[in-house]
């Protein structure tokens, strides 16, 4: 099972949240829904190589990816899926480049 963790705020996470709507393999977790699951993704965010540009950057680094042997990613073409080619509701980030 592919965890995706992000926030239904995000257009970056919805974009992939509908690629994934009605499969079998991936589970959505939304951060915003519950303070165990953004304990959950800060622990991932606080401990893996995979956030280090998305920090410099100041973004969040959603959607997050836990592929099924464990790695972490924020690239959802690691996971079988498409990014967003262009932000259709804006970017999450402070300075505009993404979530």
């Amino acid at each position: 099972m592919i965890k995706i963790y992000g926030m239904s705020s995000c257009p970056d996470c919805t974009h992939v949240w509908e690629q994934v709507k009605g499969k079998e393999g991936y589970e959505v977790i939304d951060i915003g829904l519950h303070v165990r699951d953004l304990k959950a993704f800060l622990k991932l965010r606080d401990h893996s190589p995979a956030f280090t540009t998305a920090k410099a950057r100041g973004a969040a680094g959603i959607p997050c990816f836990v592929l099924e042997d464990g790695t972490v990613t924020l690239s959802p073409e690691d996971a079988g899926l498409h990014s967003l080619s262009s932000p259709a509701g804006g970017a999450c980030s402070l300075d505009g480049s993404g979530c």
